[in-house]
């Protein structure tokens, strides 16, 4: 992550006219203007016009951006019973989303959880077939079904495999294509449906996996996909590059979705459970 904020906090008096450079340094981070407005009121709030170093200042925006991330930073937990807990994994193409699915997968195994996925994005071949490599890869079993196939049946397949033989978690990929949105909405309809006659609690997650290099537009994704999908979660990919990372703390703003982890790579111990003061020090560039 690159922070704006580290090299546009400069003055020592917390006066307009620095509260307005942090304000729109913020935004520049794609914190976004609501939670820019309200990191820059707090500041004014708590020390305007007092004398203060830059660490100081740093740390008091690393502070107020903390608040806003905290409530939302909550880890994935393997809670239903009876098994498997079925989480689906939403995202558009690129997003990072089948590599994501491994690295939860491989995460969750290191946990001593069993761990099955499911090739549900039947759109692309290209799909299934990177699906099934990081599968084996991790070691986990993977039901899959043709390109173009009906997701929905391997979906349950998949579930009704998986309580047989006890698996904890279900991870299930999902079609990335947002140029249709009804027909995406069918699919994921289906999708629920059939989990509802062998699962009336599945699916117990919805994750989004979103690409933080998109900056703001992150924000229409999380938009859409809530209301075709239902999304419980978010996962964050792509922070180890260029990427600001304040998406982060708008989408908190805005949405109060709970943020369960981040990637920050692109190995399989690369996804780490998100940490709200850590980002917050990055972004507000606390060394």
């Amino acid at each position: 992550m690159v922070s704006k904020v580290a090299t546009t906090i400069r003055s020592t008096r917390l006066d307009d006219t620095t509260l307005d450079e942090i304000e729109d340094a913020l935004i520049i981070s794609d914190l976004g203007p609501s939670a820019a407005a309200r990191i820059r009121d707090k500041l004014a709030e708590k020390r305007f016009g007092s004398v203060i170093t830059e660490r100081e200042l740093k740390e008091a925006v690393a502070d107020e951006i903390a608040a806003i991330l905290r409530p939302v930073a909550k880890p994935l937990d393997i809670t239903a019973f009876p098994r498997p807990q079925v989480i689906l994994v939403i995202g558009v193409n690129g997003s990072g989303k089948t590599t994501t699915i491994a690295k939860l997968g491989h995460w969750l195994m290191e946990d001593d959880y069993e761990v099955m996925l499911a090739a549900g994005d039947t759109f692309r071949a290209a799909a299934i077939g990177q699906l099934k490599i990081w599968a084996e890869r991790i070691g986990a079993p993977i039901m899959t079904g043709p390109e173009g196939g009906d997701p929905s049946a391997i979906v349950f397949d998949a579930v009704k495999r998986a309580t047989e033989i006890g698996t904890d978690a279900l991870i299930v990929d999902t079609a990335g294509r947002l140029q249709n949105k009804r027909e995406l909405m069918d699919e994921l309809a289906k999708i629920r449906k059939v989990l509802g006659r062998l699962n009336p609690e599945a699916p117990h997650d919805v994750l989004l996996v979103l690409d933080a290099t998109n900056g703001q537009n992150a924000l229409s994704q999380i938009e859409i996909f809530k209301e075709v999908a239902g999304v419980t979660g978010l996962i964050m990919t792509k922070l180890d590059g260029t990427a600001r990372g304040g998406v982060l703390v708008a989408a908190a703003e805005q949405y109060g979705l709970p943020i369960h982890a981040i990637g920050v790579g692109e190995t399989l111990d690369d996804l780490r459970p998100f940490d709200p003061d850590l980002v917050a020090r990055v972004i507000a560039g606390v060394a």
